[in-house]
């Protein structure tokens, strides 16, 4: 039986738990400030967001780009693991795919200047990998419940429906009169009409 006391067992333990914590509020923040300042946004500006001094995040992120790399992990576990939530937590399989591409948008919004940085440091291609091979079967997940339900057909595939988000949110960063999610509520509708009956 584990015991608690002065070896500091569980201490050590809750202690990880907050550090972990305060690492996900830390990358959220950023990603936070990486949106509306773009991805030079200065450190100080990271560290009021998240509450938190200057020399935590870097503790946590010696350089810029361990940061970047950091925040784009994060979001795309957190879209990865949305997916299966949403399943479990919506009215309906179309709903929580629909649910999941605003995730998905919102990640593709941060992603656009995350990747621009990442590319000239190098070790983009693995990030894109990790990004489809975490994302792709989460999508079609989602758009299997919902061809099993029958709100939508079965003609689409969840890599050509997430490159199809992903080329209406281009261009977002430099316009913010263009608002992707118009079009992509209209190409979601459109799924849905395809698999009516």
């Amino acid at each position: 039986m584990a015991t608690t006391g002065e070896s500091g067992e569980t201490p050590s333990r809750g202690k990880r738990a907050d550090a972990r914590r305060n690492q996900q509020a830390l990358l959220t923040a950023a990603a936070k400030v990486f949106v509306a300042s773009g991805v030079d946004a200065p450190i100080r500006a990271i560290a009021a967001e998240a509450g938190v001094g200057m020399g935590t995040i870097y503790r946590h992120f010696p350089t810029r780009s361990d940061l970047v790399i950091a925040v784009y992990r994060h979001q795309v576990e957190a879209c990865a693991e949305a997916g299966p939530r949403l399943l479990a937590e919506a009215r309906s399989p179309f709903e929580a795919l629909r649910r999941w591409v605003d995730l998905f948008v919102d990640f593709l919004v941060t992603k656009h200047g995350l990747a621009h940085a990442m590319q000239s440091g190098g070790g983009f291609d693995a990030l894109h990998a990790y990004f489809l091979d975490r994302l792709v079967p989460v999508c079609g997940q989602l758009l299997d419940a919902a061809v099993e339900s029958g709100e939508i057909g079965s003609d689409i595939r969840a890599f050509e429906l997430m490159r199809g988000i992903g080329n209406l949110c281009v261009g977002r960063e430099s316009d913010p009169d263009y608002d992707p999610r118009r079009l992509i509520a209209l190409l979601l509708r459109g799924l849905r009409l395809s698999g009516a009956s």
